[in-house]
């Protein structure tokens, strides 16, 4: 018989609930994990992992038919995408593989079903009751739609994209944040002609504003259309495709519509308004240190307002562990969680945005670093910068960089930012030639005021 009583019971297994489930065992904690799917979540099954999986076949294609500019000869016969899905999902499999055994090896009891917060310390989860010291709720968040727009034929979701058999000619992405830009980076990258519409002024509109007009021109340059500023008024569909109607007056026929809106807190049907959960439009609300307006009741994840990024879940599920066990943990400055968009090229960002700054200080000084100046840059044939946000007679705030995988460099350019590093403390630092980490050596150099190639 299962133990139904335990320090910690945790409703949901995805990265803020199994990091949380995790750390809690390390620290000597009992724990109880309810998930009705698969531990894991979103980002192992149908988010991070399997799109990432995606973008890295989109880029094998794109390597196999630009191969002449290198001197290769090579060319691209087409797209398998039963043996795109096969790589995709071979990955998925093994991760999942490793994580149930993480949960063995930390004695995590896994209890499968839906569970129900019924407060003020208690699941339920098919008539059984377990009972917390403390309770964590790590539901997580599911793709949003517009009202009026039903998913269904050929209007789909990122969750329904993730698993297509075929390689759409033409799609329409309602939305240019990160999941739009994403999926009309894959799909033109197959081959697919794109459009994506976006009812804010510029793509990833959370980005700086620079980083935009880099990612608009890259785009352009590969042929995926976008029309930004128009609002999306409805669509129709037929058996043999979809009409996408704007505001403008203007529609849009393609083979699918792409709904990537967002995505919105799971928390429906779970029992926590009902148990006297603070919400605001299905949110939880929580304060600095994660705990709820119930005492020893705490909210992580995508169910809290804020980034809606796999990686801030596991952080903060650790640091609720921890702040349960008494260890009084430092709380986690949400401008230092990094983002990055692994679209071609790539978007990565940590801290402030010049926008932010300048509202934040009144002023901020900017400095561009253009890859072309960078010799691994040129070797990928990517274009591309460095932008580094300064505060008024203080720190560096903000470090934005766009170009091919310069996502591998935001962990530096994090440590800067969480460091609180003014550019004469990186300036000195040496960085191997020739890399691409070499970009951001240079900005900081030239912010020191002693640069040494050009930027711009």
């Amino acid at each position: 018989m299962t133990d139904t009583s335990a320090d910690l019971v945790i409703l949901g297994g995805g990265s803020g609930g199994y990091a949380c489930a995790f750390r809690a065992a390390e620290l000597g904690l009992s724990v109880i994990l309810v998930e009705k799917d698969k531990v894991g979540g979103t980002c192992l099954h149908r988010g991070c992992i399997p799109t990432k999986a995606l973008l890295h076949a989109a880029e094998v294609a794109d390597n196999a038919r630009e191969g002449d500019q290198f001197g290769v000869k090579s060319s691209l016969e087409g797209i398998d995408m039963n043996g795109v899905n096969s790589y995709k999902d071979s990955i998925v499999t093994n991760l999942h593989k490793g994580l149930q055994g993480l949960f063995k090896a930390n004695k995590v009891t896994v209890v499968e079903g839906a569970g129900t917060f019924v407060g003020p310390n208690k699941v339920t989860v098919d008539g059984q009751t377990y009972t917390g010291r403390n309770v964590v709720l790590a539901t997580g968040s599911y793709a949003k739609t517009l009202p009026g727009l039903e998913i269904g034929g050929r209007i789909i979701t990122s969750d329904q994209a993730l698993n297509l058999d075929h390689v759409p000619e033409k799609v329409v992405v309602l939305g240019g944040g990160v999941i739009g830009v994403e999926f009309a980076s894959v799909w033109r990258s197959f081959g697919a002609e794109v459009t994506i519409v976006e009812a804010l002024p510029r793509l990833v509109p959370l980005e700086d504003e620079w980083a935009s007009k880099q990612l608009e021109r890259a785009f352009r340059k590969r042929g995926i259309k976008f029309k930004t500023g128009v609002r999306f008024t409805g669509a129709t569909q037929s058996d043999t495709g979809v009409s996408v109607s704007l505001e403008s007056g203007e529609s849009i026929d393609a083979d699918l519509l792409l709904v990537a809106v967002g995505r919105g807190p799971n928390s429906a049907g779970h029992g926590y308004e009902e148990a006297g959960v603070t919400m605001d439009r299905g949110f939880v609300i929580t304060d600095e240190r994660l705990r709820t307006n119930l005492p020893g009741v705490y909210a992580v994840g995508d169910l809290v307002p804020g980034l809606q990024l796999a990686h801030r879940g596991f952080q903060q599920g650790i640091f609720i562990a921890e702040d349960i066990a008494g260890q009084n943990p430092k709380v986690i400055d949400e401008a230092g969680i990094p983002k990055v968009t692994y679209c071609k090229p790539e978007v990565a960002s940590v801290g402030l945005s010049e926008a932010q700054a300048k509202e934040k200080y009144g002023s901020a000084e900017t400095l561009v670093y253009a890859l072309s100046g960078n010799g691994k840059s040129q070797i990928l044939k990517t274009s591309g910068g460095v932008k580094l946000v300064k505060a008024p007679d203080g720190p560096v705030v903000g470090i934005t960089l766009v170009g091919e995988r310069v996502g591998e460099l935001i962990g530096e350019a994090q440590l800067i930012y969480s460091w609180e590093a003014y550019p004469e403390d990186v300036a000195p630092l040496i960085h191997a030639h020739p890399t691409q980490t070499e970009a951001l050596g240079e900005a900081f150099l030239a912010l020191a005021g002693k640069p040494l190639h050009v930027h711009g």
